[in-house]
């Protein structure tokens, strides 16, 4: 028998626990979020895992996931032990015929285990690998690499990180590992992201989210791009016998005045995505397909990577990933490709004595910058930039006004 006293719930009934795929909750991957669902009293509650499976790697039937699951024995021996500690939960209810206010269900199964961030966390990491969001991965990556520097851990709780353990790990960022005020905020960010959906997923009680009390300090900083007489300075760059920085130097350029492509698309052009006029390919991070017509400097630049050789429309355009590299190894290619681009960068800079810190990210800026000026529409640069809303471009916008206020200053001389 149920009995109902305002908010409060007796239990005096069994309970039933069990695992389940919750099938409602398909995400962009196909992919479905793995819940302990409780029966007592006719009352269902959920409790979020924070472990994501494909129904081609889930066994319905004995409620575990399979052998083509990655570490499939250790997620099954978790799954049992989380199954085993709601159920003694539940005894307990039975035993003691505890009264318990419906809304603290959930928080009450919770306390059967202490969830771990770490996991948490790797799962994250996991899901970006597989979904190719490089830049993503790599600031999750450092941050990941950071926090178990910072904490000696290799199973860091949610329960751990509090008010107190975000202001210790925000003065060792800045003191210890010398981090300006954005880098750390990035960090920051991304752990404050990992809480907010494990809220979400009701993995753990928004209660215990450290951030609404936290706040992440930023400051405004100024984009790094190249004037004419700059991009002029490296254009006739003397590297003589410096064949791989210069290499290094000729795709930088190429982006500067190609639509300033992402290092991560550069790096994976081939030639069978020119047509001759245009690059054509699907960009990495937003997914979406793109042509760009390639002006003469640009096309200049191509010919002097054709010439003398023979050209397989399977190879790449820059010659820094290894052809026919497995696709598994590409990430890790394109990672320290970028690292190796951005190293050769710093040197063109002090031959060229450009007082600037340049990387591959840079020639976007400067493209930008190019664009506006040249009179390209903001919309026509913020779609080449695959910038996902217009605000984000308008940033470069603001740079080229505030040249132009400049400019008129003549007239007061």
């Amino acid at each position: 028998m149920l009995y109902l006293c305002c908010t409060t719930l007796l239990f005096t009934m069994s309970s039933t626990v069990k695992i389940i795929l919750k099938k409602n909750k398909k995400n962009s991957e196909g992919s479905y979020p793995l819940y302990i669902r409780v029966i007592k009293d006719r009352v269902a509650r959920f409790i979020a895992l924070g472990i994501i499976v494909k129904k081609t790697q889930w066994d319905d039937i004995e409620k575990k996931v399979k052998k083509n699951y990655p570490n499939s024995v250790r997620v099954n021996h978790l799954l049992s032990k989380k199954v085993t500690d709601v159920q003694a939960k539940a005894l307990e209810w039975e035993l003691t015929e505890k009264s318990i206010r419906k809304k603290s269900i959930r928080k009450e199964i919770s306390k059967t285990n202490e969830e771990s961030f770490t996991k948490y966390f790797d799962e994250y990491l996991r899901r970006l690998r597989a979904t190719k969001k490089l830049g993503t991965l790599d600031k999750a990556e450092a941050t990941y690499s950071k926090l178990h520097t910072f904490t000696k851990s290799d199973n860091i709780l949610f329960s751990d990180i509090d008010v107190d353990f975000l202001k210790r790990i925000e003065k060792y960022f800045r003191e210890k590992l010398k981090n300006r005020i954005n880098t750390i905020h990035g960090n920051l960010k991304m752990i404050r992201k990992l809480f907010n959906d494990a809220v979400c997923e009701e993995l753990i009680p928004f209660e215990t989210n450290p951030f609404p009390k936290y706040k992440l300090k930023t400051e405004k900083t100024s984009k790094e791009y190249l004037t004419e007489e700059e991009l002029i300075k490296l254009e006739t760059l003397d590297l003589t016998g410096k064949k791989r920085i210069e290499d290094t130097l000729n795709m930088f350029l190429f982006a500067c005045n190609a639509g300033g492509i992402r290092v991560s698309d550069l790096l994976q052009l081939k030639w069978k995505d020119f047509t001759g006029t245009h690059v054509t390919f699907i960009q990495q991070k937003t997914k979406e397909q793109i042509s760009i017509k390639l002006p003469l400097k640009a096309l200049q630049i191509l010919k002097r990577f054709k010439e003398g050789k023979e050209i397989d429309f399977n190879n790449y355009i820059f010659p820094f990933i290894h052809i026919g590299i497995h696709e598994d190894k590409i990430f890790d290619a394109i990672s320290s490709n970028t690292a190796y681009a951005n190293k050769n960068l710093k040197e063109i800079a002090i031959l060229a004595e450009i007082d600037k810190n340049l990387s591959m990210h840079v020639s976007r800026h400067t493209w930008a910058t190019r664009a506006l000026r040249k009179g390209i529409r903001i919309e026509n640069v913020s779609k080449l930039l695959g910038h996902t809303s217009i605000k984000t471009t308008q940033v470069y916008a603001k740079i080229v006004n505030t040249e132009l206020d400049k400019s008129m200053e003549v007239f007061d001389e």
